[in-house]
């Protein structure tokens, strides 16, 4: 996974995302006294940013360099204020005591192995302080299935793609195939990228998060509120989890 050359449609091919969403969630489930947020696979940064606009202390961290010059780069005001870093989330250094970490817009299921999603669990437990939280979000299984052997497809007067979305041998992994046509100048670009997803069972992710220290762990579905138990997953496309060390 680059988004080496996606990383400049990213925000425009996500214009629809539910960002304010993520946002009203984390308010509604965060500590009172939470004041600083690391948000680990920012991307763009449009969550950072928004977070940061309801007055926390941010920190946007990523793996891909293209989309953390496209966070910078955004002429909000708002950019001035986050620290952005380049880094592995499997592998978080140099943050310590931190009050709440999010990674959202299924974020983890680009790791796609079962021992490197132990390995980012465990960075993100010893990167928060006693009593932090960490809250991500995760395709379901059902949601997976529903969008497997399908093919997406967009055009527009800069830019087309076409999208593949294959089933992958395992349950709950996927490989996305894309093909972007990008106006430069007079011409179009073509340019292709592979990205490979996977996502776990519910009662997967929250037996590795119990395993690497996690006390506390709740699921919650879509944004809701409530809640829900393992019987609630076949019905969900996005399971949220709150897990306090």
């Amino acid at each position: 996974m680059s988004y080496q050359h996606l990383a400049a449609l990213y925000d425009e091919l996500m214009q629809d995302a539910p960002y304010d969403e993520w946002v009203t969630f984390t308010e509604s489930m965060l500590e009172s006294s939470t004041q600083a947020i690391l948000d680990v696979g920012c991307g763009t940064g449009q969550i950072t940013r928004r977070l940061s606009e309801k007055g926390f202390q941010m920190t946007g961290v990523d793996l891909s360099e293209a989309m953390l010059v496209e966070a910078a780069n955004d002429p909000s005001a708002e950019t001035n204020r986050i620290q952005w870093v380049k880094q592995d989330m499997r592998a978080l250094t140099g943050f310590h005591n931190q009050q709440l970490i999010v990674s959202f817009c299924d974020v983890l299921n680009y790791i796609t192995d079962q021992d490197d999603v132990l390995k980012t669990f465990r960075a993100i437990y010893h990167s928060l302080a006693p009593d932090g939280q960490f809250m991500f979000d995760v395709h379901s299984l059902a949601h997976v299935e529903a969008m497997s052997d399908n093919i997406y497809s967009e055009v527009q007067d800069d830019y087309s793609y076409i999208w593949f979305c294959d089933r992958g041998d395992d349950a709950g992994e996927m490989f996305h195939e894309m093909t972007f046509y990008i106006k430069e100048g007079d011409c179009y670009q073509r340019y292709d990228e592979i990205h490979h997803q996977k996502t776990y069972s519910m009662d997967s992710y929250i037996d590795w998060l119990k395993q690497v220290g996690f006390s506390d762990v709740k699921v919650y579905k879509d944004f809701e509120k409530a809640p829900i138990t393992l019987a609630d997953e076949p019905n969900s496309e996005r399971l949220f989890f709150i897990a306090k060390k």
